[in-house]
């Protein structure tokens, strides 16, 4: 019988396996990890839902002619998925709220329901390239310059946020990885010596001999 899991369960199972494994899992130095996890986030808060990937691969392709700003592609793909289809409603509308505050137009903020309406319609679009239509109108028509504008704010933020917090876990994971292999080479090694001190001296013993 399979085992139900509750919602903090199933998030908790999301977030390791989507985001903390491939994170783990990264051989290389910290650094290009957390690069790779700015990135991903970056494009995670923008209203681009289903075409972040394309845009992050796109990003790591111009990276690549600079070997300073080379990132991980697969860390930074699995953290696009910060931002999803089931939490696009809420974070657009995050984003819409927060670019017409900054272009002063509070007055035009609708309510959550009315926003809901509209964007429900992509979901219930079957197609890609379909959705991919209809959210263009949606973006076009009425809401794409707010949105992208406040947008902007969550972008950087949490990119920042996302490249400090993972630099400083990876450089810790390295850390650990680093003390367990000097530790158990330690015994090793004075295991070695050991065994060296206490074998005899043939060389002496058949100098002697010779004598």
């Amino acid at each position: 019988m399979r085992r139900s899991f509750s919602w903090r369960e199933k998030l908790g199972r999301l977030v390791h396996f989507r985001l903390m494994i491939p994170l783990m899992r990264s051989p290389h130095p910290p650094e290009y990890t957390a690069r790779g996890v700015m990135v991903g986030v970056f494009w995670a808060f923008t209203p681009l839902i289903g075409v972040q990937m394309y845009l992050v691969f796109l990003t790591w392709l111009l990276a690549r002619r600079r070997p300073r700003f080379e990132f991980g592609l697969i860390v930074s793909l699995a953290w696009t998925w910060v931002t999803n289809v089931a939490t696009m409603i809420p974070i657009y509308y995050a984003f819409y709220v927060t670019g017409l505050a900054m272009l002063g137009r509070l007055d035009a903020i609708p309510p959550f329901n009315h926003f809901l309406q509209v964007w429900q319609v992509t979901l219930e679009v079957e197609g890609f390239f379909q959705r991919i239509m209809v959210y263009v109108r949606i973006m076009a028509a009425e809401q794409g310059v707010p949105m992208i504008i406040g947008s902007i704010p969550y972008a950087v933020g949490f990119a920042w946020l996302s490249y400090r917090w993972s630099l400083k876990f990876m450089r810790h994971r390295h850390r650990v990885r680093a003390e367990r292999r000097a530790k158990h080479s330690r015994p090793r090694s004075s295991s070695d010596a050991n065994s060296r001190a206490k074998a005899p001296d043939h060389t002496a013993s058949e100098g002697g001999g010779l004598r």
